[in-house]
């Protein structure tokens, strides 16, 4: 079965956003997303994706949003923009596609879909910001790092959810 992944990058203190957009850019962590979300679905808040803006180029974005009436905002997408009202909808029906799942954000979406996690990519920004939408915390009780890659001002680690 297809595993559910989360994908993140995380300031020190926990921020993945300020007003709607990512308060740091790193364009060799942007490579790498492309590089590991390629050919997956990446479930989102309706939030993320309009500060996206579009579908990003190979990968299907199914966004989880309350507001029923907005889907009819990304018809343009055709297929490649599927719109949910509950996040595990979204998780079961992009588990079907048998495409790698992504768990793309914001904050609700990590929050509402951590429970059927079980793989975590993570950028960790080595620096403080201030910011409105986080990360849940990784209990390292509950998450076994399984690699870390050191770069300028970030690292790149992997965390697998430990077995019961």
């Amino acid at each position: 079965m297809t595993p559910i992944r989360a994908i993140a990058a995380v300031a020190e203190n926990g921020v993945i956003g300020a007003d709607g957009d990512q308060p740091w850019s790193h364009r060799e962590d942007f490579a790498r997303l492309k590089r590991l979300t390629a050919d997956g679905v990446l479930v989102m808040g309706r939030r993320t994706f309009e500060a996206i803006g579009k579908p990003l180029p190979g990968r299907l974005s199914f966004v989880v949003t309350r507001n029923p009436g907005w889907q009819s905002t990304v018809a343009e997408f055709g297929e490649r923009v599927q719109v949910f009202d509950d996040v595990d909808a979204a998780l079961d029906a992009a588990v079907q596609t048998g495409r790698p799942v992504w768990v793309f954000g914001g904050g609700q979406i990590y929050r509402a879909a951590w429970s059927r996690t079980e793989e975590l990519e993570i950028t960790e920004v080595h620096a403080e910001f201030d910011g409105d939408t986080y990360f849940p915390k990784i209990d390292p009780r509950e998450w076994e790092e399984t690699a870390r890659e050191a770069r300028d001002g970030f690292s790149w680690v992997t965390y697998r959810l430990r077995s019961a």
